[in-house]
């Protein structure tokens, strides 16, 4: 799976487009790297700019947006409302999809030591990227802001991790640079059916983590309970890591909560929105909507979508559009303006315009099979019949999960349709990947060959590609053979008005073992390393038999059935 992570620097320039368009047209010529959003403040004299991609080519970017502010940011003569120390502030990298937090602090910490050793701009590490505990909080490291880095960066306690610790004409230039790690952030809103900001405020209070000040009596009027240093004591709200704030939108006419969700592994979307639903009912105020801003990752959208289909008692085992659809309209993210997937989805922002067999309708791709090309072959098409027999599988266990009558089952089968739409997803990307391996074999097969050298790398890449078409077929076996115990058990205690239909999924089921272990031998037979060919003919050739042998006794079950 690809590994994504966003980078949001900051550059201290917010009213002069042509220095911005500069420095975020570096980030365009990356290939790798999707510039999602470009954000200038006047008044704070400050472009926040998103981007998001796979780790090196992000970092790439990063440094060469760092590197053009460098060159055309003059700190010495910079004015705005935001707290700054650097023509690029800070440059923050959030892991996103498939990558760890500590994958991304290695990141971070490689692209400061560029940025400090290539560029010589000094650079504190921040947030999970610290080094120290007193540089997790940004403002530690920023305190005073660009004045006060000529008495800091020659101390030892304010030394920079990176790069040099000297006050310079270079460095009064570039100022300094935080790099870190960090959660993602989703800005999120919710609606009010209100245009009272204090009662929004009140909501906010309730459920953000710093909470209300604390008072004696009256939560209102009350005195200000203080501790011993004088300063006032804080009850906290229900959700951590969120921080939120009631105010009035003119454009709509409504009262919002305005909340930072900080890190959604603390506190989800969902819950998020079912904390201010719940506080504003209980003061008399209904929510009708919500808003995202900016971009959201995928799995949290699947994960409120699923967390609503289950308070519904619904299967969660859907398609991904659908789950979405329900987060969508269960959250109201649609009231205020529509919500377009493929604009607010990080992962299908950054989705490969590369036309795709599975994309293609069902006319189309039995064409393209009939044509004269070679590909799709046997292998994606093994692959796509797999497919099809883990989604008559998952269908007959999401009628049975929705079954009148069997409401109290409705959790065995949803649990089941979630597994057999996970095999079905990975056979569909199998059919792409089949025949991009036979590319790849005849790609190699194309490589010069008029050299020794050159015969030697084309040798090699021959074997590397042929290898990678045995695998190919091989996870296409291994994959289709695992739907068939989410198909044995919808044969024997799913809908019994859909047992033909499991009985269908164990004939593709089959068939696309079978089909596959085909293409396996074909490949084979083309590659020297005898011990692996050996290996995989004789894996394959036991997931055959006990493919066969798992349709014949789910056909008997099917048949018993039928009578």
């Amino acid at each position: 799976m690809q590994q994504l992570i966003e980078c949001v620097p900051n550059f201290s320039e917010g009213c002069d487009m042509t220095i911005i368009e500069k420095i975020t047209d570096e980030i365009k010529k990356v290939d790798g790297v999707k510039l999602i959003d470009v954000d200038p403040g006047q008044a704070t004299n400050r472009t926040v700019v998103t981007m998001v991609g796979t780790p090196n080519e992000v970092c790439e970017a990063a440094f060469q947006a760092v590197k053009k502010a460098q060159e055309l940011i003059d700190m010495r003569h910079h004015k705005g409302a935001h707290p700054r120390f650097g023509a690029t502030d800070v440059c923050p990298l959030v892991p996103v999809a498939n990558i760890s937090m500590e994958e991304t602090v290695e990141y971070a910490h490689k692209l400061a030591e560029r940025i400090g050793t290539e560029l010589n701009i000094p650079i504190y590490c921040y947030e999970f990227a610290a080094q120290e505990d007193k540089r997790k909080n940004l403002a530690s490291c920023r305190e005073g802001e660009y004045e006060a880095v000529p008495k800091r960066i020659g101390t030892a306690e304010w030394k920079p991790d990176f790069g040099p610790a000297e006050w310079n004409e270079s460095v009064a230039k570039s100022g300094v640079t935080a790099v870190g790690a960090r959660n993602f952030l989703i800005a999120y809103n919710v609606n009010l059916n209100t245009t009272s900001t204090r009662r929004a405020n009140a909501i906010a209070f309730d459920v953000r983590e710093r909470g209300r000040v604390k008072r004696e009596g009256d939560s209102l009027t009350g005195k200000i309970v203080k501790d011993e240093k004088g300063n006032p004591v804080m009850e906290p709200g229900m959700l951590k890591s969120v921080k939120g704030i009631g105010w009035f939108i003119e454009e709509y006419g409504v009262a919002q909560i305005s909340m930072n969700l900080t890190d959604i592994t603390v506190t989800p979307l969902h819950v998020a929105y079912d904390a201010v639903y719940e506080r504003a009912n209980a003061r008399g105020i209904r929510v009708t909507g919500s808003e995202m801003v900016g971009v959201v990752p995928l799995q949290a959208m699947l994960d409120a979508g699923k967390y609503f289909l289950r308070k519904q008692e619904r299967s969660t085992g859907i398609p991904e559009r659908e789950i979405i659809k329900i987060a969508v309209k269960s959250m109201g993210l649609d009231e205020l303006y529509p919500f377009d997937p493929d604009k607010k989805i990080i992962e299908y922002i950054l989705k490969d315009d590369q036309k795709k067999l599975i994309d293609m309708n069902l006319t189309d791709f039995a064409d393209e099979t009939a044509s004269e090309s070679p590909a799709p072959g046997g292998g994606s098409i093994s692959a796509y019949v797999g497919s099809l027999g883990a989604a008559l599988g998952t269908m007959v266990a999401n009628l049975s999960a929705h079954k009148r009558g069997w409401d109290n089952r409705w959790e065995e089968f949803s649990d089941w349709a979630e597994k057999g739409m996970a095999i079905q997803s990975e056979l569909l990307r199998l059919v792409d990947e089949d025949t991009n391996a036979f590319n790849r074999i005849m790609d190699a097969f194309g490589l010069p060959k008029g050299t020794d050298a050159e015969k030697a790398a084309r040798k090699q890449a021959i074997d590397d590609a042929t290898r990678f078409a045995i695998e190919i077929p091989f996870k296409v076996m291994q994959k289709s053979y695992e739907a068939f115990e989410m198909i044995r058990a919808m044969a024997e205690t799913g809908n019994l008005n859909s047992v033909s239909d499991a009985g269908v999924g164990a004939l593709c089921v089959r068939s696309a073992v079978m089909g596959a272990y085909l293409n396996v031998k074909i490949n084979a037979s083309g590659l020297d390393d005898k011990s692996f060919v050996e290996s995989v003919l004789a894996q394959g050739k036991m997931i055959e038999e006990k493919a066969i042998k798992a349709e014949k006794e789910i056909l008997e079950i099917v048949n018993q059935k039928i009578g």
